[in-house]
């Protein structure tokens, strides 16, 4: 139950960056840098199968279990804003437990305005992505 406070925390802390640029030119900007930051995907993962159905540009996502039961995800895009996005997606997520991932909810994207300003296949593609992740959460809770 502890780590649902982190996930809380981290969602504040995204928040709080965010609200730092004046328009959405820099907060591109700052998703862009984001998406710099995400540590490489390993190529081997780079298949079909990782793939995130419902985005337009092409989207990787692993997700694996540590020794602590935690998911860590790993994900890539071959689009720069969409990287940031999933890069964005992974600081927030990764590291959490099956079930904090399953039934946390996401207020940080709308308190940073995704939903108004992304256009309708990005926004999209970022439910995909929230969807693709909620889900690994699922699947990892249901096996422990």
């Amino acid at each position: 139950m502890g780590n649902t406070k982190l996930l809380e925390k981290r969602q504040e802390e995204v928040v709080e960056e965010f609200s730092m640029f004046g328009d959405w030119m820099e907060k591109y900007e700052h998703i862009i840098e984001i998406g710099k930051e995400l540590l490489p995907m390993d190529e081997k993962d780079k298949v079909e199968e990782n793939l995130i159905k419902g985005c337009q540009s092409r989207v990787w996502l692993t997700a694996k279990l540590n020794s602590q039961g935690e998911v860590i995800f790993s994900a890539d895009s071959d689009a720069i804003i969409t990287k940031g996005m999933v890069a964005l997606m992974v600081r927030v997520l990764s590291g959490a437990t099956p079930t904090e991932i399953a039934q946390v909810k996401l207020h940080f994207l709308d308190e940073i305005g995704f939903h108004q300003h992304l256009s309708p296949t990005r926004s999209n593609g970022l439910a995909s992505m929230v969807k693709q992740m909620k889900m690994y959460g699922l699947v990892y809770s249901s096996r422990s």
